[in-house]
């Protein structure tokens, strides 16, 4: 008789975090709770460093999960999984050595300049002479002198972010970390505010070290990053890490920034318009996960292509028409899943029949929609339903959803499904009885 002898298999242990990193995610993921009570996975096993003296951006669509790895970072929100760490020790709670600017302004609507800073360090224990102090300075940091006793309702909305960013710097953090600061100014007011961004930080007597920037926005992120971290989506990885060596300061229209903002761009482009061939797969079509976007955003751009000759660069569309480019990426994708556009590399090209569907009547357009929705699988299986019996209950779709999209969220998936049927008169929706019944 032989004896076996057990071999000890391995145990993968995470990577030690980075003892000069301010903070760190190591294997991070993150999953949502629907209302409905299914899991949908946001993260997805993401490594980020955020290190002493750097700027540092995380760019993608929407989806990706940006704000979600802010949050991590900043100990407001606990993933499901993964290590956090401040300074190479475990995160216990919030980061004492952050501070946020967020999209909103998020004002006191009753205080004063002055005094919706003045409120974010009443908790603290600095002396009142010490207060004042930071309460000047940080006005005079982001050039409000003068408006110390304005309520917002009198300030322009760049000097309402301007307020925001005052009450950030008061606390003299570690780390800033901005959530689309600019994205509620005009293109002018963003442009100054990201130099003056870039100038508080490059005193290097003064706090923030680092500042951690979400964006959209390619050229905002070429023109201040030093390290862009690309973002996938649905749930958000990190697709890759691009290094930002250019020198300061940065001019929007150098040849290095502008080689850059074409890298980004197609980095993006390649992996949410991938310009590859569908192969030829038997039997019915499978579960697409539809687009978030309404029927009105993919009219819209084939009337913007028609009024270009059926052809336009994508980066060209987001600049003309002052799109977020996640939800102008949303409504291509949606016309390419319809058969109405193709994006071959950087180009959005109208197809024969979409410019079929750019000449029809108001009405002629309902059928065409209609027609190309029905080569989709869910709205398919939604009206086999609906052949079955005079209705069908949102219960009964958002089961469908769960059971063959998993990892979407059903009830955006729901709600761009009824905003799809109605536009083609394929089916109604009865918000209060919750059900769908044939047009």
């Amino acid at each position: 008789m032989t004896t076996s002898t057990l071999i000890p298999i391995p145990i993968p242990t995470p990577r030690l975090p980075d003892p000069d990193a301010l903070c760190e995610l190591i294997g991070v993921s993150h999953d949502f709770t629907s209302p409905d009570g299914a899991a949908r996975r946001v993260l997805e096993n993401v490594d980020i460093a955020i290190r002493p003296g750097e700027v540092v951006a995380l760019l993608g669509p929407s989806g990706s999960g940006k704000s979600t790895i802010l949050r991590i970072l900043a100990g407001l929100l606990r993933p499901t999984s993964g290590l956090v760490f401040r300074h190479g020790e475990p995160l216990v709670g919030l980061n004492p050595g952050v501070a946020m600017v967020f999209q909103s302004f998020a004002l006191f609507p009753w205080m004063t300049v002055a005094e919706n800073i003045h409120i974010v360090l009443d908790a603290s224990a600095l002396t009142p002479e010490t207060v004042t102090e930071r309460v000047a300075a940080a006005i005079h940091a982001v050039g409000l002198g003068g408006f110390e006793e304005a309520y917002p309702r009198e300030l322009s909305g760049g000097m309402k972010q301007r307020v925001g960013m005052a009450r950030a710097l008061s606390l003299r953090p570690e780390m800033l970390f901005m959530d689309e600061p600019f994205s509620q100014v005009d293109a002018l007011t963003a442009e100054s505010m990201r130099a003056e961004v870039l100038d508080i930080w490059a005193e290097k007597s003064r706090h923030p070290s680092s500042i951690l920037l979400v964006s959209h926005d390619i050229r905002e992120v070429a023109f201040m990053a030093d390290r862009i971290v690309v973002l996938g989506a649905h749930p958000g990885t990190v697709r890759t890490v691009v290094d930002d060596r250019l020198p300061r300061p940065r001019d929007y229209r150098s040849g290095g920034v502008l080689k850059l903002v074409d890298q980004l761009h197609d980095i993006i482009t390649g992996a949410e318009l991938p310009d590859l061939p569908e192969p030829e797969v038997p039997g019915p079509p499978p579960f697409e996960p539809l687009p978030e976007t309404a029927p009105l955003s993919v009219v819209g751009l084939l009337e913007y292509l028609d009024a270009c000759g059926g052809c336009e660069d994508l980066f060209r569309i987001a600049a003309d028409t002052h799109q977020e480019f996640g939800s102008l990426i949303a409504a291509v994708k949606a016309g390419e899943m319809l058969d109405l556009l193709d994006t071959p590399r950087r180009l959005v090209i109208t197809s024969p029949e979409g410019a079929r569907f750019v000449q029809a009547s108001a009405a002629d357009r309902k059928v065409l929609w209609r027609e190309h929705i029905l080569r989709l699988r869910l709205f398919q299986e939604a009206m086999a339903m609906l052949q079955e019996r005079d209705h069908v209950t949102r219960e009964e779709v958002i089961a469908l959803l769960q059971e063959h999209l998993p990892n979407e969220s059903a009830d955006v998936l729901f709600d761009t499904l009824i905003h799809w049927a109605r536009f083609g008169d394929l089916f109604t929706y009865d918000e209060d009885e919750e059900r769908l019944t044939p047009a």
